[in-house]
């Protein structure tokens, strides 16, 4: 599904100034990329499915590699702080840290819960509150453990010019998406964030059962070893 830049717009945050770009699907869907000192293309709509010969040169000719999160929409987390998963820190650690590199982004991707949307998210949570572990609770409701995709990714990064990056994540999956399609992952930066005695069995069944790289070493300060 073909992916549209639509605007963009300076965006002051309590870490510091972003670009603010929006983009859009062919299925009216939003998606939100946060740059900071990537290039700024004239607002306009745009197929950024397509190779553009006048935008800038990409970043990855540059001294600086783009440190970049990909991060998926939780409103829950981000926006209510709840203490059920790490998202939330997760993704304030991610702003402060592209702010302090001075060149990177956040990729909003707008698939809340894993890409079940909320109203299962939520289901799903009353499962876990039974005692039903976050995958357990997904398949019980006749879904998949995580249904996000990443397809947006190319074209978000394509439109900064973006070919390599220091990826932020403890997802080997987003490292091996942006590897298939063409982005150089020079480095992958872990963030283990927001780790408390609430949300261990959630990061504990990431860990061990959706393969999330969570080091092993540091799990007894961070309440993980069962």
């Amino acid at each position: 599904m073909p992916y549209q830049f639509i605007t963009q717009a300076k965006l002051p945050t309590r870490y510091g100034e972003f670009d603010i770009h929006v983009f859009e699907n062919d299925e009216g869907q939003e998606h939100v990329m946060l740059s900071v000192g990537l290039p700024i293309n004239t607002p306009h709509t745009a197929d950024t499915t397509q190779t553009d010969p006048a935008l800038p040169k990409a970043v990855a000719e540059t001294t600086s590699i783009p440190l970049v999160r990909i991060h998926s929409e939780c409103l829950t987390g981000d926006a209510f702080s709840s203490l059920k998963c790490d998202c939330g820190p997760q993704l304030n650690t991610a702003m402060q840290a592209v702010q302090e590199a001075g060149c990177g982004a956040i990729l909003y991707l707008r698939q809340e819960g894993r890409g079940i949307g909320l109203t299962n998210k939520i289901r799903a949570y009353a499962l876990q509150d039974q005692g039903h572990d976050t995958l357990d609770a997904n398949l019980m409701l006749g879904l998949p453990a995580d249904a996000r995709i990443y397809d947006m990714c190319g074209p978000m990064l394509a439109h900064v010019g973006v070919k390599q990056v220091r990826l932020i994540t403890n997802n080997p999956d987003k490292v091996q998406y942006l590897t298939e399609h063409g982005i150089d992952v020079a480095e992958r930066i872990p963030l283990v964030v927001g780790v408390n005695d609430i949300n261990a069995d959630y990061l504990a069944t990431k860990r061990d059962r959706m393969g999330h790289l969570l080091d092993k070493e540091i799990n007894t300060a961070l309440h993980l070893n069962k």
